[in-house]
């Protein structure tokens, strides 16, 4: 029984799971391949409960996960507190850059819809909205 669970879980996850780009390089490189906008999260994924909730009630949703595969590169500029959890000293700079270019507020977390060039479209942080609702807004970016 236990193993037909595990068999189960492995078959399942990934269909809910999503790829999220860690170089943003990669991240624009796939985006003109497949003409995706790249929407672009940062995080603070060990210590900002709207972070959490962000990922939990909207971005890790089979709606959210359906709609991203076709229309966008997920990129994730996390920032984490924890010293388990430190980023090599490569991301920790690229992602410092990133903010510094499109998170000058320093919210967190920020979503940012950039093309596939990496010009800005639009940005929003965390709303308590349901996953279709929030699409909706980031759709709303690209017109």
């Amino acid at each position: 029984m236990y193993l037909l669970y595990v068999l189960l879980l492995l078959t399942i996850t990934p269909m809910v799971s999503q790829e999220w780009n860690s170089d943003f390089e990669e991240a624009k490189q796939k985006a003109q391949e497949r003409n995706h906008s790249i929407l672009l999260l940062f995080s603070g994924s060990d210590w900002c409960a709207p972070c959490i909730k962000l990922e939990k009630e909207i971005l890790s949703t089979k709606e959210f996960t359906e709609k991203a595969k076709d229309h966008y590169v997920l990129m994730k500029a996390d920032f984490p507190r924890k010293k388990k959890n430190q980023l090599p000293e490569v991301l920790k700079n690229q992602n410092a850059r990133l903010a510094e270019q499109y998170n000058k507020s320093g919210g967190f977390p920020m979503v940012v819809l950039l093309d596939q060039v990496g010009t800005k479209l639009g940005e929003i942080g965390y709303k308590k909205v349901s996953p279709k609702a929030y699409i909706e807004l980031l759709s709303a970016m690209k017109k």
